[in-house]
């Protein structure tokens, strides 16, 4: 198939969904997500698309928001949060990563449940002070319209001041040969500080950044006491990680 009729498959994909993954386009163009990559890059710069992390939606004015992206695999979304919200008990301290899944998992909490939670997730705050007994933490630090966090040695040195039952770590790409990696170098710093106060921490994954490298490394597999996605334990993508030794979920 030339490059041409590749172009064409993703504009009617889009026109359909509105916002497609690359794992859906390699599946449906039966090429690698490499090549997905780089045709979605250049229908970027024809104003065709915009980009999204690990995707493409339909161009807009406006550059894609936190808000855009939180709209994107809502069923997924649940689902993680659905399997993570079991393993949170009453008096548990937790940092909570940024993120929309974040979001999800905490509107999604029991209504009584007693926990403190520590963030820098700035959306995920307003969601976390409609609980009456879940305590709020927020960290401070340099606002990033792109992550809608917190970030920057402040954030990273009041992580110091804490220590955490349960770190949900937002996961922007893992794969079991270079472990979690991250997009921006403030977030891959804020990662490793939380992962550093934490006794356990899962990696809140969506299949869609699963086998997937970005320029910043945050930890090994190794360091990971779970991975919570939205695919079922036994499904073969989770493979290469379970080989490892890791747990999933």
């Amino acid at each position: 198939m030339i490059k041409e009729q590749r172009f064409q498959i993703i504009l009617n994909e889009l026109a359909q969904k509105e916002q497609v993954t690359y794992g859906d386009l390699a599946e449906v163009l039966k090429v690698s997500e490499d090549t997905v990559r780089r045709d979605i890059d250049s229908l970027y710069q024809n104003g065709l698309v915009s980009k999204v992390r690990r995707g493409a939606m339909l161009p807009s004015p406006a550059p894609v928001s936190f808000q855009d992206r939180a709209l994107f695999l809502q069923e997924e979304k649940n689902i993680i949060a659905t399997k993570t919200l079991s393993f949170i008990k009453p008096g548990m301290t937790l940092f909570m990563d940024g993120g929309s899944t974040m979001c999800v998992i905490a509107n999604r909490l029991p209504s009584d449940i007693a926990v403190r939670i520590i963030t820098h997730n700035i959306p995920a705050i307003q969601l976390l002070t409609q609980h009456k007994n879940v305590e709020v933490i927020v960290l401070g630090g340099k606002y990033d319209t792109e992550t809608a966090t917190c970030t920057g040695i402040t954030t990273c040195l009041e992580v110091r001041n804490y220590v955490a039952d349960l770190y949900l770590m937002g996961i922007c790409a893992i794969s079991d040969k270079f472990g979690v990696t991250a997009t921006f170098q403030d977030d891959a710093d804020v990662k490793r500080a939380m992962l550093s106060r934490s006794r356990q921490t899962f990696a809140i994954a969506n299949s869609a950044v699963l086998q997937q490298n970005e320029s910043f490394h945050v930890c090994e597999m190794k360091e990971l006491e779970a991975i919570v996605t939205d695919l079922e334990s036994n499904h073969p993508a989770l493979d290469p990680f379970r080989n490892q030794g890791s747990r999933i979920i």
